[in-house]
């Protein structure tokens, strides 16, 4: 598919953010997003450029009323050479399929779709940041368009994709956060559509994370719906910790989204020949080594943050320090191997970085 483009002049573009280091995180747009059209019977179609601007939709857009909708969430960097890198972006693409398929979605041409991203990325090059620590962050989107009150797959979608330069995830930056362990609400189970990445599982997590803000957390831990033991993940990221040499995430069994950046650090650990398990960890685990000193790190992984260090952890009223508080020396080897590949700082042993521009 041929993407056609309706771009503005160059008088009537934005003017691009003068200080870099001020840019924070999902508040300034690009001029252009991309869009394309899915009909029944006439699969997607349609892709074109356009100018960044509000969506035509339905009052009775199905995706208003039943949440049929999924998105992602990747990056652009500025490498070193000056040129434009892209880290692992087909896989979140596979990823969005996956959650289309659990959604009722139509899965997209994950090809022709790449070809698009880049297309897009390379239109709006200027916009991508050459400070250290930002990138240009991509965010795709589908949901339900066909007008219709009555529970029901929809039978057309609109896929568009958002972009903007962006600074640290967290206020923090690298520096390490406190979480809180969050006991009385659930974000997802197994069975459900928490290993989707869909509006749904965000909104169902707003509130326990509007109470730790104003208790001065950054980030709520979710634990098992059934047992409420067993650690999930953090609101926006997986979670790893490092107990007496062992590197431990929580396993995919269909309640918790599987990360790219969490897939990465598992191969680069083993590639590393560390102690690497993907298994069960309670919480009560976890403060058990905590106070044999046996917890050596924590750390949270994301496209957003990239690595987020641990430095406590906020169970029933008191405050678990890890690492002393500090970043710990897994957390940082991993944080520079990941932005030194994706910067092209560092050799890509496992392919993962495509040159866009």
């Amino acid at each position: 598919m041929e993407c056609r483009k309706e771009l503005l002049p160059a008088d009537s573009c934005k003017p691009k953010p003068t200080d870099e280091s001020k840019l924070g995180f999902g508040q300034i747009f690009c001029d252009h997003m991309f869009l394309m059209d899915y009909e029944k019977g006439k699969d997607w179609h349609d892709p074109r450029i356009v100018p960044y601007g509000p969506l035509a939709l339905s009052p009775a857009a199905l995706v208003l009323h039943y949440g049929q909708e999924v998105f992602e969430g990747l990056k652009a960097y500025r490498g070193v050479d000056g040129g434009i890198y892209m880290f692992r972006p087909q896989a979140n693409l596979e990823r969005m399929n996956r959650s289309n398929k659990r959604l009722c979605i139509p899965e997209l041409p994950v090809q022709e779709t790449l070809e698009h991203l880049f297309e897009l990325v390379k239109t709006e090059h200027e916009w991508v940041p050459t400070l250290e620590g930002t990138s240009l962050y991509i965010r795709p989107t589908v949901i339900a368009t066909e007008a219709c009150l009555g529970v029901k797959v929809s039978s057309k979608y609109l896929y568009f994709v958002i972009m903007g330069p962006v600074g640290a995830y967290y206020p923090e930056g690298f520096n390490p956060v406190r979480i809180y362990v969050e006991e009385n609400y659930v974000r997802a189970s197994v069975g459900g559509v928490g290993e989707a990445k869909t509006m749904g599982n965000y909104a169902a997590s707003l509130l326990a994370a509007e109470e730790a803000h104003a208790k001065g957390f950054t980030q709520v831990l979710w634990l098992d719906a059934c047992d409420r033991k067993s650690i999930e993940e953090v609101g926006t990221m997986n979670m790893f910790f490092v107990i007496d040499g062992e590197v431990i995430t929580s396993p995919l069994h269909g309640s918790i989204l599987p990360g790219i950046t969490r897939d990465s650090v598992l191969t680069m650990c083993r590639h590393w020949d560390l102690n690497v398990s993907e298994r069960k960890l309670t919480i009560d685990e976890v403060l058990e080594a905590q106070a044999a000193g046996k917890l050596e790190e924590a750390f949270g992984t994301g496209t957003a943050a990239v690595i987020s260090p641990v430095g406590s952890i906020h169970y029933r009223g008191t405050d678990y320090t890890v690492a002393d508080g500090q970043t710990g020396p897994l957390s940082h080897k991993l944080y520079d191997e990941l932005t030194g590949i994706q910067l092209g700082k560092r050799p890509d042993p496992f392919g993962w970085v495509v040159k866009v521009k």
